[in-house]
């Protein structure tokens, strides 16, 4: 039996690594090209966390077998699933950036290209090697949905028209180049579940918070954490301000609510999934992998709190919001199924918080010496 994991160098991908070692009785082939590390360099920054080397870090986990290879390459992904004939496919690799996929045309047209790409070569792929029964698991995020005023379903939308009804596919209302090739990635997958028909599964993931899970801590091997404006998320943005003794900078009111899980629940669901499988029913199994809208000024008061427990002055200020964006949008979101895989929330957002300050304060200097990096301003258009 064989799981094959993407993306598994990155942020959500290497704990899931480890933990899928260490509970699945299946051998784990990882496959990454470690853009991520080039795209944060480019952008002038380092992870927060001391990361080793791929060779180290994948070869001193005993049934985790590394592939280093570009996803994009229609011939590499044939070969990778002709090889290894994995059971299970866990998709986590993308360029996750949205701010990165808005630069500039060309990488707009990069993130499209590699995301969509790597995705169509997966399915069909799977379906031009015969592995009919393998179990696809893609990764996307909860950011197709948009910004919709009304409760977010976890799958189909049901829609009553002029006396007609039926479930049709949430509409894609990805607000950057990056949510949109998710939005592709789902119909993709539609597309090729009626075609292909072998079971699926669509997680769409919240923004994630965390620095470290169990196996992390017992294999001393941190996953990657990245605060610069471009592949830092909100949460991690602001937790390296509150350790940088910079201000916590809160656009606006900040009272708009943001979906939001830990990077425990988040393991954990995966490979559960990868564990329990596709649950048999028609379709594609959609999970919302939140456990709660969190408002951006609650998160900023909460990590400035819990600094304190570490010393730290965390200061949040408001500033005017360069964005157009409903500043009160209290977004509400469905996740019955995700918290039933999951077995109910194993971390509230407290605790992660302060997981992340209590290891980044470790790194202080590392992080004050790219403070500069919580603003753009090193990649351009050239």
């Amino acid at each position: 039996m064989t799981v094959l994991l993407t993306g598994a160098d990155g942020y959500l991908g290497w704990p899931t690594a480890l933990r899928l070692a260490d509970r699945v009785d299946e051998r784990i082939v990882c496959v990454d090209d470690f853009s991520r590390r080039d795209w944060v360099a480019e952008s002038g920054s380092v992870s927060a966390t001391r990361v080793e080397e791929p060779e180290e870090r994948f070869g001193r986990v005993e049934n985790l077998s590394l592939v280093e290879g570009d996803l994009a390459d229609r011939d590499f992904v044939l070969q990778l699933l002709d090889t290894h004939e994995p059971d299970t496919v866990l998709h986590a690799a993308a360029q996750p950036s949205a701010p990165y996929s808005s630069i500039n045309g060309e990488r707009a047209l990069y993130t499209q290209r590699n995301n969509v790409s790597m995705t169509l070569n997966l399915l069909h792929g799977l379906h031009e090697t015969g592995l009919s029964d393998t179990h696809f698991i893609e990764t996307t995020t909860t950011g197709i949905y948009g910004a919709p005023h009304f409760p977010i379903p976890e799958g189909g939308l049901e829609v009553d028209r002029k006396g007609g009804t039926d479930e049709v596919p949430f509409p894609a209302m990805g607000g950057s180049w990056y949510h949109q090739t998710k939005s592709f990635d789902a119909a993709n997958m539609r597309l090729a579940e009626s075609q292909f028909e072998f079971p699926m599964s669509e997680v769409r993931t919240a923004i994630v918070y965390g620095t470290e899970t169990a196996e992390t801590r017992a294999h001393e091997s941190p996953t990657r954490f990245d605060f610069d404006y471009y592949f830092g998320t909100v949460v991690n943005r602001f937790c390296a301000q509150a350790v940088a003794g910079y201000p916590i900078t809160v656009y606006g009111k900040g009272e708009q609510r943001k979906p939001m899980v830990s990077l425990e629940d988040a393991v954990e669901s995966l490979v559960r999934l990868v564990e329990e499988g596709h649950s048999g029913d028609d379709g594609i199994d959609v999970y919302n992998q939140v456990t709660r809208p969190i408002a951006i000024v609650e998160l900023a008061e909460t990590i400035a709190e819990v600094g304190a427990e570490f010393d730290l002055d965390a200061e949040v200020k408001h500033y005017e919001n360069p964005r157009e964006e409903d500043e009160e949008h209290k977004m509400e979101m469905e996740n019955e199924r995700f918290l039933d895989l999951v077995g109910g929330q194993r971390q509230e957002l407290e605790a992660g918080i302060r997981d992340v300050l209590g290891t980044l304060v470790e790194e202080r200097d590392r992080i004050a010496a790219h403070e500069d990096r919580f603003l753009p301003g090193v990649l351009t258009d050239e």
